[in-house]
């Protein structure tokens, strides 16, 4: 019913930035929030920013508190990760995911995902 597609991957160096860019087209639903998840290989999929689209509330993993923006655009069905001093550890696929509930629970609660976009962080 909805696609969601996430853009702004790529490569970058330690210390660098990324904008990442999250799409929503088709039969838009009313969601109440906006995930952004990352899985590196052999890893868990772990949260690591979430927005919420009624009252605009955020959400962001210590890991990245500080370094990551999270920010959105209702009439454009979009929403933005910028992404700032880049960590190595940060490389990891980046996926989207919407979710009925204004501040959802848990990963369970997102109903629709992108296709994931790859971040690499590398010297």
């Amino acid at each position: 019913q909805v696609q969601l597609v996430e853009s702004g991957g790529g490569l970058v160096q330690p210390g660098g930035s990324l904008r990442l860019s999250c799409a929503a087209s088709g039969f838009i639903l009313d969601f109440g929030a906006i995930g952004w998840f990352r899985q590196a290989p052999g890893k868990e999929r772990d949260l690591v920013s979430r927005i919420s689209l009624v009252d605009g509330n955020t959400y962001y993993a210590d890991s990245v508190k500080g370094r990551f923006t999270i920010s959105g655009d209702n009439a454009k069905n979009t929403v933005w990760l910028q992404m700032n001093n880049l960590k190595p550890e940060a490389a990891a696929v980046y996926y989207c995911a919407a979710s009925m509930a204004t501040w959802p629970k848990g990963e369970y609660e997102y109903i629709s995902w992108g296709q994931g976009t790859q971040v690499t962080v590398s010297s």
